[in-house]
């Protein structure tokens, strides 16, 4: 597929997804954080960098999304002027093109989420720890350590929850992966921030 193409797709994709009416911030932060938090479980399980998904972003014609962003696994600032209406909006709308960004991600890496997947399923059935596996222990590892980092405006959670929060993202990452993952993802953000 050309890269014009891409634009097409991706630019009638994001037309389709509804945008809901935020009423209040805590609505618009629990959206961001989950975002965030894909794109972290994304980048730990993918090695990708920020350079990366710019790249992505530019490709899909959606880097002003991304290009204001203060850091890609942390919180948009909680200022008074964001506060506002209409930046309410605004913000909606690079959150939404940024799950078409994540999906697209998704998809080009569909094959390594399958198998960590895969790592996963047995690893339960054989009642062994996730971290018994070197691919799991490495995504888990460098998720831990990218959401320590970022937590600047996160509850801190236990190392517990957190793994049990990398694990469940994962798997949440196959779905989205998919052919409609950008509608799936947009349903269960838009769900959950209400």
């Amino acid at each position: 597929m050309s890269s014009n193409a891409n634009r097409t797709s991706s630019f009638s994709q994001e037309q389709e997804l509804i945008l809901p009416k935020i009423t209040n911030v805590s609505q618009l932060d629990k959206i961001w954080e989950r975002l965030d938090t894909i794109l972290l479980a994304l980048q730990a399980i993918t090695d990708l960098t920020p350079q990366n998904i710019l790249q992505i972003a530019k490709e899909l014609n959606l880097e002003s999304v991304i290009a204001e962003r203060r850091g890609l696994w942390r919180l948009p600032p909680s200022d008074s002027e964001s506060k506002s209406s209409r930046n309410q909006q605004l913000e909606i709308k690079k959150a939404r093109s940024l799950v078409l960004i994540i999906c697209h991600l998704a998809q080009q890496h569909q094959e390594l989420i399958r198998r960590s997947v895969s790592l996963l399923e047995q690893a339960t059935e054989e009642n062994q720890p996730p971290e018994s596996i070197t691919l799991l222990a490495k995504y888990l590892d460098k998720f831990l350590n990218i959401y320590q980092e970022s937590t600047e405006n996160r509850e801190r959670i236990s190392s517990e929850r957190l793994s049990q929060l990398a694990l469940k993202t994962l798997i949440d990452l196959l779905f989205y992966s998919g052919n409609n993952g950008h509608y799936l993802l947009w349903s269960v953000i838009l769900e959950n921030s209400c």
